[in-house]
């Protein structure tokens, strides 16, 4: 049952401690409602994708209470600072390089070297994330492909049942989404997303912005995605009944086959929200034993195509599609 809680002291101590215990709660911010989830915990954030029926991991949007708790997380260089001058508290969504020392989980990260980051406008969110003192995962608070959730009810309509609580901050100012842009590059910064900050303004603070070429797959239409990103140094293959000694086996379920030279299981009890909380580490632990061990590929057991085994296959295969010349 998906409590409603008011934002009131006690509700956003209420929501603050659920987060904190690992649970999903729903909360408005000035653009629309959020699907928060504590980023540093994997399981989490892998139950975030659960409630959306998110088919594919997309890294998402990491919120917090200020621009300083925000660029504790990436390497920020002065641009960065100058635009959370501008804009933040706002609709304004930037993508840095993560720091070393970041704390957000792989699996928010979708595996990539860059985190996208906000500090969100409303006294209630921004209570609610000084309360948590984490980075909150929050993407649209509605099943994926839906339409964005702009009050509680839109929230309760789409999830209810699936999330354990909604903080009821009434209707969002904006209703649109926060404008995306990507400051990872070398050439000027890049507007992945249109959104609450119009590109004028963005331009007026930082200079002439250049965009996606294409929105295919290969684009960098989410923060750093290439279809092939994070692919581990092994080839992969799928589907696997069976293993050579030669190879590093990506296990899931209690029965596996034997004979590889090393194994991560996802999960023994072949519980999906476990194997999507563990899958970013299991591709780095067999990647890395592999370079070690001479190992000539990755092996991946079958994974159940429902629920979150849908976007932990489409992961597996973009490990496996074919490395850009």
């Amino acid at each position: 049952m998906t409590e409603r809680l008011t934002a009131t002291p006690s509700g956003l101590e209420k929501a603050a401690r659920i987060l904190r215990e690992g649970g999903l709660v729903a909360f408005g911010t000035e653009t629309v409602y959020g699907l928060g989830g504590d980023a540093t915990q994997p399981q989490a954030v892998a139950r975030i994708f659960e409630a959306k029926n998110r088919p594919r991991f997309n890294p998402l949007i990491s919120h917090f209470a200020s621009a300083h708790a925000a660029f504790a997380q990436v390497e920020a260089p002065p641009i960065a600072h100058k635009l959370a001058h501008a804009f933040w508290p706002g609709p304004l969504t930037l993508v840095l390089p993560r720091a070393v020392r970041s704390t957000v989980s792989e699996l928010a990260a979708d595996g990539l070297c860059s985190l996208a980051v906000r500090v969100p406008r409303g006294a209630a969110v921004q209570a609610l994330l000084a309360k948590v003192g984490r980075p909150i995962a929050a993407p649209s608070a509605n099943r994926s492909g839906r339409i964005s959730p702009s009050d509680a009810e839109h929230v309760l309509e789409e999830l209810s049942g699936r999330i354990d609580a909604v903080l009821d901050t009434g209707p969002c100012a904006v209703g649109l989404e926060s404008t995306v842009l990507d400051l990872t590059l070398p050439e000027r910064p890049m507007l992945l997303r249109h959104g609450g900050i119009p590109a004028e303004a963005l331009e007026a603070v930082c200079g002439p912005l250049s965009y996606p070429d294409t929105q295919s797959d290969t684009a960098p239409v989410s923060p750093g995605r290439m279809l092939s990103h994070y692919a581990p140094t092994l080839p992969v293959r799928l589907e696997a009944t069976h293993v050579l000694p030669t190879e590093a086996l990506l296990a899931f379920g209690p029965h596996m086959p034997h004979g590889a030279a090393v194994t991560w299981n996802l999960s023994e009890s072949g519980n999906l929200e476990e194997a999507a909380a563990r899958l970013f580490a299991g591709l780095r632990f067999l990647d890395q034993a592999g370079a070690r061990l001479g190992l000539t590929r990755l092996a991946v057991q079958p994974i159940p195509a429902q629920g979150l085994g849908l976007a932990i296959r489409d992961r597996l295969h973009r490990a496996a599609a074919p490395r850009p010349e």
